[in-house]
């Protein structure tokens, strides 16, 4: 397939992981890819990888969390590819993350953790927006289904990144421009081990009804068809990609 052909995408925390998987598959259909990241090692060596398969992809460092990197990630895509069609809101701090009460967290790092888990979406969304409304688009936010059980400071994030995607459907609506989330249960990544305790994850797959953890592939035909015009009347909707971990009626 090839639904992405012409079509520019920032991807970002795009340097490994889900992030990475989703730079590959958008690729494989055609995009041209920015690997956004803060890591210019390991986001370089994705970018060099999609381009050694016969893809199109450029690193670019970006801080999510400052509105000025933002607004350079925004330019230099603009620059390299001549406009922007779709973003992929997926960086945040997970791996290695602090493990804390939101009543004793210290609030320097509460700050820096929300800063990149729930504005971070905000702030690139603000920056690309104006680029995208020449062309329409659509945009995919990457929540978890930790927003509806208890996980903290980071669950909280999760919530705010639905609440955003929700608000963000009517304003971005009228640009021709369509915003939806995905929220993945427990995924098997290096993240994911060096932030849970192995005895927590088993516990975890032990009650899904389907009884294994995810894998990043698991969650890239959803991304790929909320980005495509094969949605193109979806928009303010989160999608569980979850083993069936979270059932809502």
């Amino acid at each position: 397939m090839s639904r992405f052909t012409g079509k520019t995408v920032i991807v970002t925390g795009a340097a490994q992981g889900i992030g990475a998987a989703y730079a590959h598959a958008l690729a494989a259909e055609g995009a041209n890819v920015v690997v956004a990241d803060l890591n210019t090692e390991l986001g370089q060596g994705v970018a060099k990888e999609i381009s050694a398969a016969g893809g199109t992809a450029v690193f670019t460092e970006v801080d999510v969390a400052e509105p000025d990197s933002a607004v350079a990630l925004a330019a230099a895509t603009v620059e390299k590819f001549g406009g922007i069609d779709h973003l992929v809101n997926n960086a945040a701090i997970y791996g290695q993350m602090k493990l804390d009460l939101l009543l004793t967290v210290p609030w320097d790092y509460y700050k820096k953790f929300m800063s990149v888990n729930m504005d971070g979406a905000l702030n690139v969304t603000r920056a690309v927006w104006p680029h995208m409304t020449e062309r329409g688009g659509s945009i995919v936010n990457q929540s978890s289904t930790a927003a509806w059980v208890y996980s903290g400071f980071y669950g909280l994030a999760k919530v705010g990144v639905n609440g955003l995607t929700q608000q963000l459907a009517t304003e971005l609506g009228g640009s021709n421009i369509r915003i939806n989330a995905i929220a993945p249960g427990p995924i098997d990544t290096e993240a994911t081990k060096t932030v849970t305790p192995s005895v927590i994850v088993d516990d975890m797959v032990k009650r899904l009804p389907l009884k294994r953890m995810g894998t990043p592939q698991d969650l890239v035909g959803a991304c790929l068809y909320l980005l495509s015009d094969d949605a193109s009347w979806v928009t303010g909707q989160i999608f569980n990609i979850d083993g069936g971990q979270i059932l809502r009626a």
